[in-house]
């Protein structure tokens, strides 16, 4: 893993397949996509069509940002490849999935998702924690979503389970807007 000094020049997100129940949440993926473009930001994400994935891409996309996609074979049959890409990356694993978005990105968005979601969060801010990387990775807590883990993580650092300077590795955003001015 190397270090980045150097500004950002691609973000990965990490987010659902899916799109939730609150319209909040696909709105907020496609301003990320968006404001990725707008920023002059290139996207890497999981290669999907699909829920806040596809939404992400698509706004990136219709922006002209470079939008990579990363796909593990396992999951080519039930996440439907997107075929728009500026380029989509097959690799066999979900390991060699979370590697080559770290590899590719200089900064970790995190939008509302489910297990795979906190599986990607959880694994690059743990690199961070271990100095594998200096990358920013920035929660973007639409409508609340997050607080359930924010809340969590508060309670590991008074459990003597995790050391405050650690928890804030992690760094919130109330949006999509906010997470990109704090990369700025």
């Amino acid at each position: 893993m190397s270090s980045s000094n150097h500004s950002v020049q691609r973000v990965a997100v990490y987010c659902g397949s899916s799109e939730g129940k609150d319209p909040a949440f696909l709105a907020e993926a496609f301003a990320l996509g968006s404001g990725i473009a707008a920023a002059g930001l290139g996207l890497v994400y999981g290669g999907a069509n699909v829920g806040l994935m596809g939404a992400v891409a698509e706004a990136a996309l219709a922006g002209g940002a470079e939008v990579i996609g990363v796909l593990p074979q396992v999951l080519a049959g039930r996440e439907i490849a997107h075929e728009g890409l500026t380029r989509l990356e097959q690799v066999l694993t979900m390991h060699e999935r979370k590697a080559r978005m770290a590899e590719l990105s200089d900064a970790f968005l995190i939008l509302p998702g489910g297990y795979g979601t906190l599986d990607e969060m959880m694994e690059a801010v743990t690199w961070a924690q271990l100095r594998l990387h200096d990358k920013p990775c920035i929660l973007i807590n639409t409508a609340g979503y997050w607080n359930g883990l924010l809340a969590f993580l508060d309670s590991a650092v008074a459990a003597g389970f995790l050391k405050a300077q650690n928890r804030a590795l992690l760094r919130v955003a109330d949006s999509a807007a906010e997470a990109l001015e704090l990369l700025a």
